[in-house]
């Protein structure tokens, strides 16, 4: 899953994205208001976690902006003002919850399930994944194969997820690269060889019919053959 980071102070900003990448999300992060309604206006992200005092934009504006022109992922406020006028202000504008700094990262990461257990109806839809007899509950990080629970390590889980939402669709190391590190890796590196492999031998092994598979020369993809 995706999720939006915008805050202009850097130490939380590290806080939140780091524990959100170790829960499973790929995470933007923006410094300012107006570069972050800019990133929500042009990525399909899951949640957003905003700041309400941000430089150029406000978060409460950049919120207002946002439900303005129909986007309507789910919002977390961060802020450090606790009045309950504060708070009305931020819902008012169109955030979903509203978490008052300092704020344990447990809580946030359970709030933030909890919107995406109500924008997707429960925990279905965006919270669960399958394909064949693999699925993938992305919430209790749970993964099934024939009735029997695989044991994967944070990599492991973010490749499968990112192999399954692109079932039966070839992606390339590059692409395995930005969106399961987060960041710009040497291609030529054999970083993404040696995750396949680690993943292929929980998903595949013992099984007949074999889910990840090769394109030599092109990347890997997540099918039943």
């Amino acid at each position: 899953m995706q999720a939006l980071v915008v805050e202009d102070d850097q130490k939380i900003a590290s806080f939140v994205m780091n524990g959100l990448k170790q829960a499973g999300f790929a995470v933007d992060k923006a410094d300012n208001g107006e570069q972050g309604l800019l990133l929500a206006l042009s990525e399909p992200y899951d949640v957003a976690v905003v700041d309400v005092m941000l430089p150029v934009l406000d978060g409460i504006s950049l919120i207002e902006q946002l439900r303005r022109q129909k986007v309507n992922m789910p919002v977390i406020i961060l802020s450090a003002k606790r009045s309950v006028d504060d708070r009305i202000r931020g819902l008012q504008a169109g955030g979903d919850d509203y978490l008052v700094k300092p704020f344990a990262f447990s809580e946030l990461l359970a709030r933030v399930h909890a919107l995406l257990r109500r924008a997707n109806g429960g925990d279905s839809g965006l919270t669960k994944l399958r394909l064949g007899s693999l699925s993938m509950n992305l919430l209790s990080r749970e993964v099934m194969r024939e009735g029997e629970k695989l044991d994967l390590q944070s990599r492991e889980f973010s490749l499968l997820e990112y192999l399954m939402r692109n079932g039966g669709r070839v992606v390339s190391k590059t692409m395995i690269l930005e969106h399961v590190w987060g960041y710009s890796f040497d291609p030529q590196t054999n970083v993404v060889d040696v995750l396949v492999c680690r993943l292929r031998n929980k998903v595949d092994k013992n099984h007949a019919v074999k889910l990840i598979h090769t394109i030599r020369g092109v990347g890997y993809v997540l099918k039943e053959t």
